[in-house]
């Protein structure tokens, strides 16, 4: 029995987030060191990617709705190059929400009600009381649970930025200094297909990219980005708070 994926949506969902943000030329280049505030909207651009590109961990935060049919998610992951992640998801629309940590070659995730109902269907509610409040732990290399492992990885997230960094359609302006929080950012905006992108990036230190936002043709959404090179929370579950993926779904024989 190789049983149910989990999570693959949040993945999905991650991905054209970051698309959204790198697809638009937003972001390409190389970093310079000069005074953001006598750099065009182009050259501010291209330091953010660079920053962006090097950093060893971050904290993502996502919400809203892309439009063209898509769901209303939300997530909140802190994550690093070595993979190592902790977090959440919510699906939206009573879709469900869950809670996921991945440390080295385990990962863990602890869904709600509604994520067994609705993203389980074939057997979700006997999963969720047999599970009860622990987290399903398993392999990160479980294909089943593989698309979240994908979501809690720096490298896959900078590397979609990386690769899709070059269209440069619509015209990049440049706006006045502002803040966000205590933050002191420069805005920098795109139209492309009817949809405003606006990249905040810091003003001061390095030009990291702190905010962006996607209005328009039905897309409402926002992506913050902050604590860049802080460490991942090393807590993971107990094993009192563990249940394993192969007990509740059979051991996998399908590859990655």
């Amino acid at each position: 029995m190789t049983g149910p994926h989990l999570g693959t949506r949040p993945a999905a969902w991650t991905a054209a987030i970051v698309l959204s943000v790198t697809g638009s030329g937003l972001v390409g280049g190389v970093a310079h060191a000069e005074d953001i505030d006598h750099l065009t909207a182009q050259q501010i651009a291209d330091r953010s990617r660079d920053a962006l590109l090097g950093a060893q961990s971050l904290h993502l935060s996502t919400s809203g709705d892309l439009g063209k049919g898509s769901t209303p998610m939300s997530l909140e992951l802190t994550l690093d190059r070595d993979g190592n992640c902790n977090g959440s998801v919510d699906l939206g629309d009573s879709q469900g929400s869950a809670l996921i940590v991945k440390r080295g070659d385990d990962i863990w995730i602890k869904p709600d009600a509604d994520f067994w109902e609705n993203q389980v269907p074939n057997g979700g509610s006997a999963f969720a009381a047999i599970v009860g409040d622990r987290y399903v732990k398993g392999a990160a290399d479980d294909p089943r649970l593989s698309a979240l492992t994908r979501t809690c990885d720096l490298n896959t997230f900078q590397k979609l930025v990386s690769d899709n960094a070059n269209d440069d359609t619509g015209t990049l302006n440049k706006g006045a200094k502002t803040t966000l929080g205590k933050a002191s950012v420069i805005p920098v905006t795109r139209m492309r297909d009817g949809t405003i992108l606006t990249l905040d990036v810091a003003a001061t230190g390095k030009p990291y990219p702190l905010r962006l936002t996607i209005e328009g043709n039905g897309a409402d959404a926002v992506v913050g980005l902050s604590d860049f090179d802080d460490p991942v929370p090393r807590t993971t579950p107990s094993p009192a708070d563990s249940f394993d993926v192969s007990a509740l779904l059979g051991r996998s024989t399908s590859p990655v």
